[in-house]
């Protein structure tokens, strides 16, 4: 018997949302659950992925608005109460094993448009030191990994470090996120070295986070990566709020 199996009888697998025992241990979450998740799958705005509500609408009123530096970026679920519930428990209730819907989900429904990308390596977005000494793992390092792995491409962890212990950007406008996330990154070039050293480029890479609202924090992502050489940046996000 092997360890995943030994594992699977010592602590079995349970829906993500009701909790519920699975049957089958090839499950991620069980049939009626899984009807309730709500997809991104409609018409989506051409530069961030957040739905809108016309087939013929290019841009959501964000990016009308806005100028971001990223090319292109792509989402999964929408942001409703029960992605909150998953992507809580995932973030701050060590429920790191919600990683393999996740991620499984990620690459289902959007693997093919990523791998069409040519992308030269993942970066996903830092948390502070202390947080993830205090969650254990950064989560939005374990979906990059999990993704990498599914779609062969690199992941490169330590490129973008995060220097300030900001605010949670859920509680603050859009002017205020955007206040709180100046000189938040830093860009460590000494990993770019190790990084090409193992026959990395970085011209075109994907950033990878759990939500997607207003963009605050991939931009100030983006903008550190292309002002240190990266020719273009997309992003995927596990969900997105909804475009107008």
């Amino acid at each position: 018997m092997n360890k995943h199996n030994v594992l699977n009888i010592l602590f079995p697998r349970c829906c993500p949302v009701c909790k519920e025992l699975l049957q089958d241990e090839s499950q991620l979450i069980c049939i009626s659950c899984e009807s309730r998740l709500l997809y991104n799958s409609g018409p989506v705005c051409l530069k961030c992925g957040k739905p809108v509500e016309y087939e013929e609408t290019e841009y959501c009123y964000d990016c009308y608005k806005k100028k971001h530096h990223y090319e292109r970026g792509y989402s999964v679920f929408l942001y409703d109460d029960i992605m909150k519930q998953l992507i809580g428990d995932f973030k701050y209730r060590n429920k790191k094993e919600y990683a393999d819907l996740f991620v499984h989900r990620i690459v289902e429904r959007r693997g093919r448009a990523i791998t069409e990308l040519g992308l030269d390596a993942i970066i996903p977005i830092p948390v502070h030191p202390a947080k993830k000494r205090y969650r254990g793992y950064n989560q939005a390092q374990v979906l990059s990994e999990g993704i990498g792995k599914a779609l062969s491409i690199p992941v490169v962890s330590d490129i973008l470090k995060r220097n300030r212990n900001t605010m949670p950007q859920k509680q603050l406008n859009d002017i205020e996120r955007l206040r709180n996330l100046e000189k938040a990154f830093i860009f460590d070039e000494r990993n770019t070295k190790k990084a090409e050293k193992l026959g990395i480029r970085l011209q075109k890479v994907l950033l990878v986070d759990d939500i997607y609202t207003t963009g605050s924090t991939m931009e100030a992502c983006t903008k550190i990566l292309l002002a240190n050489g990266v020719s273009t940046v997309y992003f995927v996000s596990l969900c997105t709020g909804r475009g107008l």
